[in-house]
């Protein structure tokens, strides 16, 4: 019986299930190659999710035994799709290529004064203390004294509570030394989270709210006149169990009232950002109207600004693309061009249907993408077409591409282990791309091995 091979772009969750599930679900002999940009692997579960929240992180345990434990399942990190190989070029060698790169661009908000220093898309902010290779040591010096978040979801409130984290929570993570660094350095003493409608619309969850109220080191501030319902907000709140929830919250919040903490995180509702002000080029406040009344404005002085409005896809030359919804046009996950189905090429998570849901989101995406692919393939009914893996790693080597296979990203993980021991911390992200290609390479001299594989 002939073996089916799958590419499948992107190793966040939404690549790592698409791959475990085309193992799991297809009844012919299947082998599947993981690309990724970046030399690991994880996508937004090592570089997106609050490196306070080890729980959530803890779901790349499951995943790397999937790589491990599963025959003809690769990594091949390092390896650019449309710059290192082409979107053709992967359809020549595959009977099947999944794109589940995700959304890695930001909404804006196209107010006047955006493109003011210090004010920034969140995912910047998330990357740097996160130690995402694309993103320089020194893209944020926190020494103002008040930071604004524009958004009310989970990554709003994950940015606004790391800027008042205590630095002995901060090096139970495993966050770069260098950022701990600058967190201690902080000034910041209050961040002001701005949401754009009214407190029953939020969108953050009950849970994490919760956990903002247990950083010992900080008030939360709600002016409880802000709790009064429109009709919209209390219609919404009657029909949605979860709105309600928070917004009890909310109001146990109001009444604590200020503890007189050293720092503090202050919620504004109902207010609309309609443009940044600055000196010089820099930020120095942020201008807001009441979104029910947009001739009530104040300047808000702040020294950063972080908009959290949403991610969005990328176009990739070589797969068409809906610059509305920021995601790859399908039909049953299958990519569509107009109205022509586009044969052996697929879509999963983010870039299929917009940044929507949480980790195990992902799962139930890439099983209705999997089903899609292991129909196309059972109805061909012919014999695979598809390069071996030996061919595929014989044209990236003569482009002089420095993948890195699943053994090089376990030796970056125990660089990582080192680092992290030699300062008192149980681990400490790399975040250079050269020193991780470097460990990586170390490892295959040192074993002898092959650079795939």
């Amino acid at each position: 019986m002939s073996t089916t091979r799958v590419a499948v772009i992107g190793s966040g969750p939404s690549g790592a299930y698409t791959a475990q599930l085309l193992t799991e679900e297809s009844e012919s002999p299947v082998e599947v190659d993981v690309f990724d940009r970046l030399p690991t692997p994880f996508g937004l579960v090592r570089y997106g999710v609050a490196p306070d929240h080890p729980r959530v992180k803890s779901i790349t345990t499951s995943f790397a035994e999937v790589f491990e434990d599963t025959p003809g399942l690769r990594f091949l990190g390092n390896v650019h799709v449309g710059a290192d190989v082409s979107i053709d070029e992967l359809r020549s060698h595959y009977d099947a290529v999944v794109f589940a790169h995700g959304a890695p661009l930001d909404r804006r908000l196209d107010v006047p004064g955006e493109e003011l220093a210090r004010v920034h898309a969140v995912r910047e902010f998330v990357s740097w203390y996160q130690g995402h290779p694309d993103q320089s040591a020194e893209a944020f010096v926190l020494d103002g004294r008040r930071a604004v978040v524009v958004g009310v979801g989970n990554v709003a409130l994950d940015a606004a509570r790391m800027l008042v984290r205590e630095i002995d929570d901060l090096r139970r993570t495993d966050i770069p030394e260098h950022i701990v660094d600058a967190f201690a350095a902080s000034t910041f003493e209050e961040v002001v989270v701005i949401g754009r409608r009214g407190p029953g619309f939020a969108k953050f969850t009950n849970k994490e709210f919760i956990e903002l109220l247990e950083v010992e080191s900080t008030d939360i501030v709600i002016d409880p006149a802000d709790l009064e319902l429109d009709a919209a907000q209390q219609a919404h709140v009657d029909a949605d169990p979860a709105a309600r929830r928070l917004l009890t919250t909310f109001r146990k919040a109001a009444d604590r009232g200020i503890l007189g903490r050293p720092k503090s995180i202050r919620f504004l509702f109902d207010r609309t950002p309609i443009g940044f002000v600055g000196d010089d080029g820099t930020l120095s406040g942020i201008r807001l109207a009441k979104t029910s009344d947009p001739s009530t404005t104040e300047v808000l002085e702040t020294q950063l600004a972080l908009r959290s409005v949403g991610y969005l896809g990328k176009p990739l030359d070589g797969l068409p693309f809906d610059e509305r919804t920021g995601t790859v046009p399908h039909l049953d996950s299958r990519v569509v061009d107009g109205e022509v189905v586009v044969p052996g090429v697929y879509v999963a998570g983010w870039i299929k249907r917009g940044p929507n849901g949480v980790v195990g989101t992902n799962r139930k995406c890439a099983l209705e993408t999997v089903t899609s692919v292991l129909e196309d393939v059972a109805a061909r009914e012919h014999t695979s077409t598809a390069s071996t893996a030996a061919e595929v790693d014989e044209l990236l080597s003569s482009r002089g591409v420095d993948v890195v296979d699943w053994h090089g990203w376990r030796a970056i993980e125990e660089a990582e282990g080192a680092t992290g021991a030699s300062v008192g911390r149980e681990r400490v992200k790399l975040h250079d791309r050269d020193e991780m290609l470097r460990v990586a390479a170390a490892h295959r001299s040192l074993v002898g091995a092959p650079g795939h594989g």
